[in-house]
């Protein structure tokens, strides 16, 4: 996931640990983890919230996470296309 793996990065840049950043960003770290594992869909919010922390431009981020979230709904098509066929 493009958005999942922008963010380990750059939170290992800056040799924070997961729960140190979830902390950051008043979320728990579970939650956190999913997020970077690309096991959860960032909101709006989040998403705003990480790219703050982290101190990039949010519009930049943004479309990471949007681009993650199209590829998600395009890989549920292709599952619904092959359970129905």
């Amino acid at each position: 996931m493009l958005f999942a793996g922008r963010i380990r990065r750059l939170r290992d840049e800056k040799r924070m640990l997961q729960r140190q950043f979830a902390v950051a960003m008043d979320i728990d770290a579970p939650m956190y983890s999913k997020i970077e594992r690309g096991k959860r869909c960032t909101k709006r919010e989040q998403i705003i919230a990480i790219a703050k922390s982290l101190k990039i431009n949010r519009n930049d981020f943004l479309i990471f996470g949007i681009a993650d979230q199209i590829i998600a709904l395009i890989e549920d098509e292709k599952i619904t296309k092959n359970i129905h066929n």
